[in-house]
């Protein structure tokens, strides 16, 4: 278990140092991921909370930060105003854009070390741990 631990933070710790400078960290990267796959419909705060890859109690404050960063926005709904659904800015979705390509060679420099086939065997074994939690 500690191997696991140790191994998610220095990968989480090597994402969030390759996006610093651009102003985001890997909630916020998720973020963007997820609302440029529900282009162009968008997604309420508790639909966006619920795809996150890590628990995120404090949704609001996330996505009150990236709209000031102006890199999402949110409406209320016209019919019923409880409903706000938030969605990519135009350079929400060119910073995720551009960040494609960046991060799966960061991800292809982080497991360098495993072959095709050993690759496999860890995708499996960590879907297996987290199936038997």
């Amino acid at each position: 278990m500690l191997n696991v631990v140790r191994t998610a933070a220095v990968l989480h710790d090597s994402l969030e140092a390759f996006l610093r400078p651009y102003g985001i960290g890997p909630t916020h990267y998720n973020v963007l991921r997820i609302l440029r796959g529900a282009e162009p419909e968008g997604l309420c705060r508790n639909e966006l909370r619920d795809r996150m890859l890590t628990r995120m109690p404090d949704m609001t404050r996330v996505l009150d930060r990236m709209e000031q960063c102006g890199l999402v926005y949110r409406e209320r709904g016209e019919e019923d105003r409880r409903m706000v659904t938030t969605r990519l800015t135009a350079e929400g979705r060119r910073l995720v854009d551009s960040l494609d390509a960046p991060v799966a060679e960061l991800h292809r420099r982080q497991l360098r070390g495993l072959d095709a086939k050993e690759m496999r065997t860890l995708i499996d074994l960590l879907t297996a741990v987290r199936q038997g939690a």
